[in-house]
């Protein structure tokens, strides 16, 4: 065999051998993002779980608080209604998502104001487990909306540096979205007593 030739062999072999170790990589990292997807997900059904006992528990005490508490149902239905494929994780459907993930944060905010009408339930334990609950629920999916944010943008920037780009393009790999902060995130709430 000419010399040539050897080096043509080994220049395609080291090609070869980086295109199905790019891919790989790139398929880990995608099989991570929809991981993390999932991750989000279970919290938000925790937090769909969660809502009807504290419903039930602020019920038995604020019987008239019947709009607001249909709020929060009618919310948690329309939210747990919605769900998104992993691999069709488009930046409008995320954004429907968020929007109704919203509408239930903002009925158990008015939920929880309730508590403040009803000094018997503020004292009640079931009522404040839930309460627990539903604060370490809302903590756990901050977490894992950022988890999934992070392993995004590792996957997204993978997708878009030379050479692996090469790769992504040939391959289908496309750029996942984030979660955004919501409309009028950026202003401080405000307390009134």
């Amino acid at each position: 065999m000419k010399k040539s030739t050897i080096i043509i062999i080994a220049v395609v072999a080291v090609l070869a051998i980086w295109g199905v170790s790019s891919y790989n990589g790139l398929v880990k990292m995608d099989e991570s993002v929809n991981t993390a997807w999932s991750n989000v997900e279970n919290q938000y059904q925790r937090r769909a779980d969660l809502i009807p006992n504290l419903v039930n528990t602020v019920k038995g005490y604020a019987a008239h608080e019947k709009e607001t508490l249909e709020a929060v149902m009618a919310a948690r239905s329309k939210a747990t209604q919605m769900t998104i494929d992993a691999d069709n994780l488009t930046p409008e459907k995320l954004q429907a998502y968020q929007k109704a993930q919203g509408e239930i944060g903002s009925a158990l905010g008015r939920l929880l104001a309730i508590t403040e009408a009803y000094p018997d339930l503020k004292a009640n334990e079931n009522f404040k487990e839930l309460q627990a609950q539903l604060e370490g629920t809302e903590n756990r999916i901050s977490v894992e909306r950022r988890n999934f944010n992070e392993i995004a943008r590792s996957y997204n920037t993978a997708i878009r540096t030379f050479p692996r780009t090469l790769i992504a393009s040939m391959c289908g790999f496309d750029k996942r979205p984030y979660f955004e902060a919501e409309e009028g995130a950026n202003k401080a709430p405000e307390v009134k007593f």
